[in-house]
């Protein structure tokens, strides 16, 4: 048995019109195939450029620990020059994934390779992120912080894409007071039987390609896995929608707050309740004792 996940529409291309009307209205996601061809990034954007260019960057690590209650806020877990990084994805499979990193702040000339593409939101240009991971890595399911809408440009390699709306909260093992689901969950292979509840969540999954665009609608869930080494960056455009922006407050003023005081008082027993709450909360919705 498999997750319930129908397939993200693609398009070849799309006018701004068509995107806003078929897409960021209904708040859907779609890929766009051939979108940046015009970027110099399409053509130059690779791991060997990215380790001519920045090699001897040291970047930010992350790999699929769970959660320790002494983690600060997206700290990494290790670190290393850009250069030992491509060669390790090259070299073998890795969990070390780069998370988050804007890349632009240290390698400047790099934004001379894009521009913001007209979709009809206004994008943040001084906010591009960069993604970076190895045969089998991946990232816990999670949506962001700030419910901005995400455009993912994928480059070199293969990338799977699994998305949930908010509407699949219940069904997802979501932990309380946090922004990730429980992380010993295997979106690509789920144990229904540990799991149960997942088969009524109903999602989306895609595989993305050098030069692909994926759009992620304001809050979506979205679990990646690199099928093989490869990047991604990010632009996102803030949410607009009065309810969205009283929930990515109440995450920044009050949840991660709250979050971190719970930690530093009860330490890795907060973590552990959390955990456990759950798998409580989320059987206790759904009828099963």
């Amino acid at each position: 048995m498999k997750l319930n996940l129908q397939q993200i529409p693609r398009v070849k291309t799309i006018t701004k019109k068509d995107f806003i009307k078929n897409y960021y209205k209904p708040q859907k996601p779609v890929v766009i195939e051939n979108f940046i061809e015009d970027w110099p990034a399409y053509k130059k954007w690779s791991l060997d450029y990215m380790k001519e260019i920045a090699g001897d960057k040291v970047v930010p690590l992350y790999d699929d620990r769970p959660v320790d209650y002494k983690d600060g806020f997206n700290e990494p877990h290790a670190k290393m020059k850009m250069a030992e990084y491509v060669d390790l994805l090259k070299r073998e499979p890795t969990k070390y994934r780069i998370f988050l990193w804007n890349i632009f702040r240290e390698v400047p000339s790099l934004q001379n390779d894009y521009w913001l593409p007209n979709f009809g939101l206004r994008l943040l240009k001084s906010m591009p992120m960069m993604f970076f991971g190895g045969t089998n890595s991946h990232t816990f399911m999670h949506y962001d912080i700030d419910f901005s809408n995400i455009f993912h440009f994928h480059f070199e390699g293969k990338k799977e894409c699994i998305l949930f709306d908010q509407k699949q909260n219940d069904f997802l093992y979501k932990i309380p007071h946090s922004l990730i689901v429980r992380e010993d969950i295997d979106f690509s292979n789920p144990d229904f039987e540990k799991w149960p509840v997942l088969q009524k969540a109903k999602g989306y999954s895609t595989e993305l390609e050098h030069g692909n665009v994926l759009y992620m609608p304001e809050g979506y869930w979205h679990y990646m896995k690199y099928i093989t080494p490869g990047f991604s960056m990010s632009l996102r455009a803030i949410t607009k929608n009065p309810k969205n922006v009283a929930k990515a407050l109440y995450n920044f003023i009050v949840m991660r707050q709250y979050d971190n005081i719970m930690r530093r008082i009860k330490g890795q027993k907060w973590i552990d309740w959390k955990n456990e709450e759950a798998i409580t909360r989320t059987h206790k919705k759904n009828g099963i004792l």
